[in-house]
């Protein structure tokens, strides 16, 4: 299944920090691997137009029921805004009744490291996975 690249929805100033995310779902079954791939593009969509959505990627590998976000923000804030706004919420409530594992990892970058590699995101995530 194709990737969603990168996209930068708000360039961030030059000399800007950016809070990143990066995160991981498996779901439990190819059923809810196919439902959170077709609710994926919405929810792109949405950060595309959230106040302080610095980029956002997807890396869907859907026969393998897993799923990498990477996005990057002003600010913490302005990512909690979004989670709590529709319809990324609802579908995140919904999701959880066919996730077998989801993970979060969370850093600050200085604005011209973006975008983001997801090299660089599946190591934060693994280490998070570790306990470091």
């Amino acid at each position: 299944m194709p990737d969603i690249p990168w996209s930068t929805p708000t360039a961030p100033a030059p000399d800007a920090e950016v809070y990143v995310m990066a995160s991981r779902f498996e779901t439990d079954t190819l059923t809810g691997a196919l439902r959170f791939f077709l609710k994926a593009p919405g929810i792109i969509a949405q950060i595309r137009k959230a106040p302080g959505a610095h980029g956002v990627a997807l890396r869907a590998r859907v026969l393998r029921r897993t799923f990498l976000t990477l996005s990057a923000w002003e600010d913490r804030d302005a990512l909690y805004r979004f989670a709590r706004s529709e319809p990324h919420r609802s579908s995140s409530r919904a999701a959880a009744a066919y996730m077998r594992e989801s993970a979060f990892t969370f850093w600050t970058v200085p604005a011209g490291e973006l975008p983001l590699t997801w090299a660089e995101a599946e190591r934060r995530l693994a280490e998070r996975k570790q306990g470091h």
